[in-house]
């Protein structure tokens, strides 16, 4: 599986990004797709996943500001972030994970391949 991100950038706190994932190398629609962030010093840490049949969940301060989405036809999951804040300031990792049934999955451990990360900069 290979993943390839992109999307991030600066922007003023308010803006909006959208975030791009590209999933190649699998059945992509079989598999579950996640975002995650690493601040400067921090540990990486969920921000949204999507099940293969879209059933979608956030971290809670993201939660009515991110949206995930995925086409199958495209192999491609992206996230929406409205209302930036500079808290949500990090490196944005795209995910997948395989095998996970019904369970809710926010563990890094969880996710199996990874992509290279794309910057995003909340400016106050």
């Amino acid at each position: 599986v290979q993943l390839q991100a992109s999307g991030g950038g600066l922007v003023q706190a308010g803006g909006s990004l959208r975030l791009s994932c590209a999933f190649s190398g699998r059945t992509f629609s079989s598999w579950r797709m996640g975002w995650f962030r690493q601040a400067p010093g921090k540990d990486r840490e969920f921000v949204a996943a999507t099940t293969w049949i879209s059933e979608n969940y956030y971290l809670d301060s993201v939660k009515g500001r991110f949206t995930i989405s995925r086409d199958n036809a495209k192999n491609t999951v992206a996230l929406q972030m409205n209302s930036l804040k500079p808290e949500d300031t990090a490196v944005y990792y795209c995910a997948a994970a395989y095998g996970l049934g019904s369970r809710t999955a926010k563990s890094v451990d969880d996710y199996a391949y990874w992509g290279q990360g794309t910057q995003v900069t909340v400016s106050s």
